[in-house]
């Protein structure tokens, strides 16, 4: 499977996505415009990497800053597709990394922890997030 590499903009996060490794990065701010457009091609790789692995574990490191009402529902999305696969069998880590002094993102990850039952969720603080 072909990495995906997007840069971050002033209004997207970066995207680094090595399904070969089973890792999908994102980071930075995420306000595109469109929300659905931009995290599109990234929920159809994933799912296509669910349904073409068997064994191969899945970590997902979520280091945002910022992000609005539409990319938290494209980030639920995306959530709720790991969720699905992990109910299924496959190995799904999500590390969500926050800065300790910013109680919006923390709270952001505890919120998204709630809906995970069968994918393992870590809340990771560190000094910086970016």
């Amino acid at each position: 499977m072909t990495p995906l590499d997007i840069e971050a903009t002033v209004r997207s996060p970066e995207i680094r996505l090595d399904l070969n490794a089973g890792h999908l990065s994102i980071s930075g701010e995420s306000y595109p415009e469109d929300a659905s457009a931009f995290f599109g091609p990234i929920l159809k790789a994933v799912a296509g990497f669910i349904g073409a692995t068997h064994d191969q574990t899945l970590t997902v490191e979520m280091k945002l800053i910022y992000f609005n009402s539409s990319s938290a529902k494209a980030i639920m999305n995306l959530f709720q597709l790991l969720e699905e696969a992990a109910e299924n069998g496959k190995n799904i880590v999500i590390n969500w990394y926050f800065d300790p002094e910013d109680d919006m993102m923390e709270e952001m990850g505890e919120d998204f922890s709630e809906d995970f039952e069968h994918a393992s969720f870590h809340l990771k603080p560190e000094a910086s997030a970016e």
